[in-house]
């Protein structure tokens, strides 16, 4: 596969890094001389220095030979002209990055006008993601698979005695759950039976969705069962723009404060039900004020990571049950989990997961980044000829790396052992670790081609 991203800021950069593992022939377009020097230091992909809106740069480097562009500059208006240009000169598909929600409304209009053929919001995925962990009732995050019946879901030990300095086989309360990796200090374990758990581990987890509340409350991870009625939200951007106004819908009682005056107009003028407040919500005072200490939820969604951490910290710290911050840095992920927040949601990664599950196509019905992409978590339709397919999971050779935590056959969820056979049209989850996607990719490719042999083999 061949395929042009267009935009090396923090989004392009991830998808050049998380597509060159994947072995995609990829081409990164910018004006940014220095920052294609930077990326081509550590990547292997084509840097050009040179404007996506200009047909000419496009048809020097042979446009109408690439499988896919990826629009991602700054400009909603841009990306979108970008596709359009695109399509019309010969790439066979393109994707647009259009975060304004002034557009929300126009985007089935944009796909079959401007040639379009998949648009993705960061601002919106992650107020939708935000949205779901607010409703619910435990204080761990958990992504939901297989038509919502299988639940993979994080847990930070902390400190806590029943867990650190033991061995995942002694653990109790766990029975028909997986434990399929650790998150330590940045890196992400695949245990046995003998590993040892040390202080501020997260474990991730996959179980049935019906047992995870069961979990919660075996794990006193959900004393309160408080139901999320109040929520403030720092920064009135466009994630808490979204963000807000899903949370209406809800009748959620929900404050933004924002230090920006003309944007606390427009916001006022936008959101029906939600009190906007101006003024710097680093100010304790104001939050304070405001009532912090009554909320349900805080929520961090300023542009820098460091006030979102710091405030969500403070915000715990004064009792409120559910502490979240937005973070845009790989690099912070390494300290989240020593951090006594709930949840650190990046718009970057859970947009890079869209878009890999529309270049991986037809049976990956979804994909969920770990750690920035040292891991996945990836829902797959099982087809026909597939190796995995007919035989018991112990007769095939998973590397370490490589666990099928749930199967979702008949409507009925196992959590597979070495005797569970896989049957074509089962729905699968797959925990994989980064280092062994070339080999899932043959795995789960069909023998006579397929999806994924065109897609994933980079033809």
């Amino acid at each position: 596969m061949k395929a042009m991203i267009i935009g090396a800021g923090k989004l392009g950069h991830r998808l050049a890094e998380l597509m060159d593992k994947e072995n995609i022939n990829v081409t990164l377009l910018d004006l940014n001389e220095e920052k294609l020097e930077r990326i081509n230091n550590h990547l292997d992909v084509l840097t050009v220095a040179g404007n996506g809106l200009e047909i000419s740069t496009l048809k020097e480097l042979a446009i109408d030979t690439y499988d896919l562009v990826i629009a991602t500059t700054s400009g909603d208006e841009s990306n979108t002209l970008i596709c359009s240009l695109a399509k019309k000169l010969g790439a066979k598909k393109t994707i647009a990055r259009i975060r304004n929600p002034e557009y929300s409304e126009q985007l089935p209009f944009l796909k079959n006008e401007m040639g379009i053929d998949h648009i993705v919001n960061p601002d919106l995925a992650t107020a939708i993601e935000i949205e779901r962990y607010l409703l619910k009732r435990y204080n761990f995050h958990a992504g939901d698979f297989a038509k919502g019946k299988v639940s993979i879901f994080d847990f930070n030990i902390a400190n806590l005695e029943r867990f650190v300095g033991k061995a995942l086989m002694d653990l109790e309360n766990l029975k028909g759950f997986l434990i399929t990796a650790i998150s330590r200090d940045g890196e992400l374990i695949i245990p046995s039976g003998s590993t040892e758990l040390k202080a501020y581990d997260t474990l991730h987890i996959i179980g049935k969705s019906r047992d995870v509340k069961k979990l919660a409350k075996q794990l006193k991870v959900d004393k309160e069962k408080r139901k999320t009625h109040k929520v403030m939200i720092l920064g009135g951007g466009k994630i808490g723009h979204y963000l807000a106004e899903r949370l209406e819908r809800y009748d959620v009682s929900t404050v933004i404060v924002e230090k920006d005056r003309a944007r606390t107009e427009y916001l006022a003028g936008k959101l029906k039900r939600t009190l906007i407040i101006h003024g710097d919500g680093t100010n304790i005072d104001i939050l304070e004020e405001e009532d912090l200490e009554a909320m349900d939820a805080f929520v961090g969604l300023t542009d820098l990571d460091e006030q979102n951490l710091l405030m969500a910290l403070v915000a715990k710290e004064l009792g409120v049950n559910k502490s979240i911050a937005k973070i845009s840095r790989p690099n912070y992920i390494q300290v989240i989990d020593k951090l006594d927040i709930d949840v650190a949601f990046n718009p970057v990664d859970i947009t890079a997961s869209d878009i890999l599950k529309f270049i991986r196509g037809g049976k990956v019905l979804s994909v969920s980044l770990l750690l920035g992409g040292e891991g996945e978590v990836t829902e797959i339709i099982a087809e026909k000829n597939s190796p995995l397919v007919g035989k018991p999971l112990h007769e095939i050779s998973l590397p370490i790396g490589i666990i099928i935590g749930a199967v979702l056959h008949q409507g009925e969820v196992l959590i597979p052992d070495g005797n569970t056979v896989i049957h074509e049209n089962d729905r699968m989850v797959i925990f994989t670790l980064a280092s062994d996607l070339g080999t899932l990719k043959t795995l789960l490719e069909p023998k006579k081609g397929g999806v994924f042999s065109g897609i994933w083999n980079g033809r």
